[in-house]
């Protein structure tokens, strides 16, 4: 069979079995869990797994599902992974399916990877004979900030197959930017690292009409804030950026009091590992120094989020031309710039070759300009996007594995 036959069957197989993973993301979507514990999720990818011949195995500490199928002959292994975790916002859109766990929402599409993910293991399922090598399908809890990536690594997802993978690929839909079956993406950096800073100034109360006895940390705090936008426009090349955002001020408790503290919250955008490694130190310099030359103090809780989200450029190359092959030259689309937004794919990619794609879900009908973007209450995702999805991951494992180790 050649390269083409192979495309063209995966694309009809997966167009086949779109239906059943409709009623498989709608189950989903109507019971989310939050976190790292999700016992409900994890249940319904195991009764959808059941039919097929695969080395399964749950998480100990958190509720994921590894499943290994493996290939008619040895060759090396390759990942496949769909996020599993929900939000804490409660859905308004509408939809006849719509979250039944008030305050819960798929808000950001992982019910469609989970699906999406479950379809590339029924269309390998079915080539399994032909596969030179193993496929693992990762199931992972907690991307929404919980780090489940880096906790399946330490379990030993990458060496689930028995040697550690060779690539590893995953899918993310969005519901706005993108028309639906549109695939983006982009070698080296595609998301950025993501992390926040808590920063406490201290000084000392008092009453508002002498503020010469006291020491206010509220002007040292608004002083801070305007030197962290300086500091990223003068300490950082413009064209490996860092985005400072001080989301939360906190002081004081009426108009005529100076407080003793003022509390500042921000999350820090990087763009490239040398950036990162860097901004913490100058973050800090900032605060101390700021703070001491008006006689005041300053606590600095630095939190390391995740890294930054690098494409290896070979597999963007297989991925370009695979999606080009499946659904037509238009199908793919560089993407220009990098995203600020973050993911734990980071840590799988840090390890091992790979590729993290944008998936257009854009609902049909709606501009992609002025939908409501995946975290929205009224985020909807067009489900054609699921005869999509699967058929470029199972393409991504089947050509990878077709070059051997």
């Amino acid at each position: 069979m050649t390269v083409s036959d192979t495309l063209a069957s995966l694309r009809a197989d997966a167009a086949a079995q779109l239906p059943s993973l409709v009623e498989l993301r709608r189950a989903l979507h109507r019971t989310p869990e939050i976190g790292l514990e999700l016992p409900a999720t994890q249940r319904l990818v195991l009764d959808a797994l059941a039919p097929l011949e695969l080395e399964v195995r749950t998480g100990t500490g958190l509720s994921s599902v590894v499943a290994v199928l493996r290939g008619g002959r040895p060759g090396p292994a390759v990942l496949l992974r769909g996020d599993m975790d929900a939000l804490p916002v409660t859905e308004d859109t509408g939809e006849a399916f719509a979250s039944q766990r008030p305050g819960v929402m798929h808000a950001c599409g992982h019910d469609l990877h989970v699906a999406g993910l479950v379809g590339a293991a029924r269309l390998l399922h079915a080539r399994r004979d032909q596969m030179a090598g193993d496929v693992v399908l990762m199931f992972q809890p907690g991307e929404e900030g919980d780090h489940g990536a880096r906790l399946m690594i330490e379990e030993g997802v990458l060496d689930a197959a028995g040697s550690r993978v060779v690539a590893a690929y995953a899918l993310h839909v969005v519901s706005s930017m993108l028309p639906a079956g549109i695939v983006s993406t982009k070698a080296g950096t595609m998301l950025a690292a993501a992390d926040s800073v808590l920063v406490t100034v201290h000084g000392r109360g008092g009453h508002g009409s002498m503020p010469h006895l006291a020491a206010d940390p509220v002007p040292v705090a608004a002083e801070i804030v305007l030197a962290l936008q300086a500091m990223v426009t003068r300490q950082f090349d413009v064209f490996d950026p860092v985005v400072v955002t001080v989301g939360r001020i906190a002081a004081g408790t009426t108009n005529n009091v100076i407080a003793s503290t003022a509390v500042l919250e921000a999350t820090i955008r990087t763009f490239s590992d040398a950036a990162h490694a860097v901004v913490a130190e100058r973050i800090e310099r900032v605060v101390h120094g700021i703070t001491q030359a008006h006689g005041l103090t300053a606590t600095v809780d630095y939190e390391r989020g995740y890294p930054v989200t690098s494409n290896t450029a070979s597999e963007v190359d297989r991925a370009e031309g695979l999606v080009r092959g499946l659904f037509g030259e238009q199908a793919f689309v560089t993407a220009a710039q990098p995203l600020s937004g973050a993911e734990d794919f980071s840590y799988v990619l840090q390890q091992v070759p790979g590729a993290y794609l944008g998936l257009g879900a854009t609902p049909v009908g709606e501009d992609p300009a002025t939908a409501a973007y995946n975290h929205s209450a009224q985020a909807r995702f067009a489900e054609e996007s699921l005869a999509v999805g699967p058929a470029i991951l199972a393409a991504l494992a089947l050509d990878r594995l077709a070059h051997g180790a």
